[in-house]
């Protein structure tokens, strides 16, 4: 099971947190360049995504735009999740018809959360009203909001 929340603050900081039983996730998945974006690259992560996406919104590339330059050329993209959110808090989401299941995502203002082989949809449902619900500081919104959707199932 992983499922990420991608996010933007007031501020414009971004930030990126992830729970997963995979090992090495923070090397291969979390990716955030300041005054750029982030994005999370999940399921069957290509870890060539994170370099690619960083450098198609540092050109100013729309994150809806980004995803679909990086998956739309992937042969593997049905089996891969990719979130990503650009500098003014648009959002760009994959989840792959083969991602185990249960696998999606939602977006809301300012925030993406993405999961796969979830225990259900509540896990990113309940990720993002905590995440929506919570006033504490950025880093702290974030953790939040993961262990509302590991209260949810995880």
């Amino acid at each position: 099971m992983t499922w990420s929340i991608i996010a933007r603050d007031a501020s414009g900081a971004f930030g990126v947190a992830i729970a997963t039983r995979f090992f090495a996730v923070g090397a291969l998945c979390p990716h955030a360049e300041s005054g750029t974006g982030a994005l999370s690259t999940q399921a069957l992560v290509n870890p060539l995504y994170a370099r690619r996406a960083l450098e198609l919104l540092r050109a100013g590339i729309a994150a809806p735009e980004v995803v679909k330059r990086l998956t739309a050329p992937d042969e593997g993209r049905e089996h891969r999740q990719l979130h990503v959110i650009d500098t003014v808090g648009r959002i760009g989401q994959h989840t792959g018809a083969k991602c185990v299941d249960w696998a999606g995502a939602i977006a809301g203002d300012g925030f993406s959360v993405a999961g796969n082989m979830l225990a259900n949809e509540r896990v990113i449902q309940e990720t993002a009203r905590a995440y929506r619900a919570s006033r504490k500081h950025f880093p702290e919104r974030l953790i939040e909001a993961l262990q509302a959707g590991e209260a949810a199932g995880g």
